[in-house]
């Protein structure tokens, strides 16, 4: 099948590319999370994922993005990049800063020859998630050094870094001024990195949006609720136009798995000029339904004075938990939070702090004293826990 409508692009910021604004995030085709040997490939596994490859470029996304962290994703690509016209392709991947940048050197090289390329387009720091990451990247003999080498050396053009961190070390990165585009999250539900996003337009960095199918609230496989309040779009529709409604914004990231899974994705493209007609009444239904369930007070006030993790007793994620229970009771959206808060206590710095199994009302007497809900929060806790808890899980890589 193929699209009718053309692919738009945008300049992705400094480094003067034509991004597509869709990628085509290489995390979710491949066979597995591990690097594995070339044998232990399905042909029909690889046969996919050359047919998403394809597909992408029929529909002009060019972008291909991985990492080093995706398990055997860079050595399929590298079955399959090669043999394509290397000028029309914008290949990223992504390699995690560590202390001992020769090492950070070595798994590089490794990814480039899992590619079979001369270069990447675009290289990101993978998860610059705490001040001591970025330390790491940024200072003399550090990582950015080698990535300065590297380029030097014609294997990489761009420098970027992708994250999952608080939005102050996000943009203490941008204003170092030392990168060229940023891989970050934000879509409707979660739009708490906005002024990481000015930063980046202050600084002429692009800006590519992780997972906001995945991540902002698993809109493949959305609640009926959820579906209602998004009518005439469906939720991907929706969340892909508040994404690019914004033209600070450059590209998001699909996440395909197989080639069918760029078709609903397409269809924001037929309404990327009716955005003022379009968005407007669906963030209304949205709100509305979240004051509705939660009350007005609620939901203007819920966030003032919430301690961070690393401030609460047992190291409770008190934002996030409360944000996931507004999600889930709002929006039916119960699947998407017990992803997300199961992996609470297994995250590390991709997503850190506890859940509330360890919750103790005394304890959490003296770090709520600043909220104005500190009575009742941790009533809600303990129900978001039992709405969401279940079996901890892993995070499947390093998106």
């Amino acid at each position: 099948m193929k699209s009718t409508v053309a692919m738009v692009r945008r300049r992705f910021g400094r480094t003067n590319l034509q991004m597509p604004v869709f990628s085509c995030g290489g995390m979710r085709y491949q066979h597995k999370w591990q690097d594995i040997q070339p044998r232990e490939v399905p042909a029909d596994g690889q046969a996919n994922l050359e047919a998403t490859i394809h597909r992408a470029l029929e529909l002009g996304i060019n972008h291909i993005e991985t990492a080093r962290g995706y398990g055997s994703s860079e050595m399929q690509l590298g079955w399959v990049l090669p043999k394509l016209p290397r000028e029309s392709l914008i290949v990223q991947t992504k390699v995690s800063p560590v202390a001992n940048a020769q090492e950070f050197r070595r798994t590089f090289e490794q990814s480039l020859a899992y590619l079979k390329l001369d270069y990447v387009d675009l290289l990101g720091l993978h998860g610059i998630n705490t001040p001591q990451l970025l330390e790491w990247t940024v200072r003399k003999g550090g990582c950015l050094d080698v990535v300065r080498s590297l380029q030097r050396e014609g294997k990489v053009r761009f420098v970027g870094f992708s994250t999952h961190g608080p939005t102050d070390v996000i943009v203490q990165a941008i204003n170092t001024g030392e990168f060229d585009y940023v891989n970050l999250h934000w879509y409707y539900i979660n739009q708490l990195n906005w002024p990481a996003i000015e930063a980046a337009t202050r600084q002429d960095v692009g800006v590519f949006i992780i997972s906001p199918t995945n991540k902002g609230g698993l809109l493949d496989r959305p609640p009926q609720k959820l579906v209602d309040l998004c009518s005439p779009l469906s939720p991907i529709v929706f969340n892909n136009l508040f994404c690019l409604s914004h033209p600070q914004v450059h590209t998001l990231s699909l996440g395909a798995a197989r080639p069918q899974d760029f078709d609903e994705h397409l269809k924001t493209l037929e309404v990327l000029d009716r955005t003022q007609e379009l968005l407007p009444p669906i963030i209304g239904s949205l709100e509305q339904a979240l004051v509705d369930r939660l009350g007005a007070n609620w939901v203007e006030t819920w966030q003032q004075g919430l301690p961070k993790p690393e401030e609460t007793p047992h190291g409770i994620n008190i934002p996030m938990i409360l944000w996931l229970r507004n999600l889930a009771l709002a929006y039916d959206l119960v699947e998407y939070g017990r992803m997300r808060y199961n992996l609470l206590g297994s995250g590390g710095h991709w997503f850190p702090g506890q859940s509330a199994a360890r919750l103790n009302r005394r304890e959490l007497q003296k770090c709520l004293l600043a909220s104005p809900h500190r009575d009742i929060i941790p009533d809600l806790l303990a129900e978001a826990h039992e709405i969401l808890g279940g079996e901890a899980v892993k995070r499947l890589s390093r998106s």
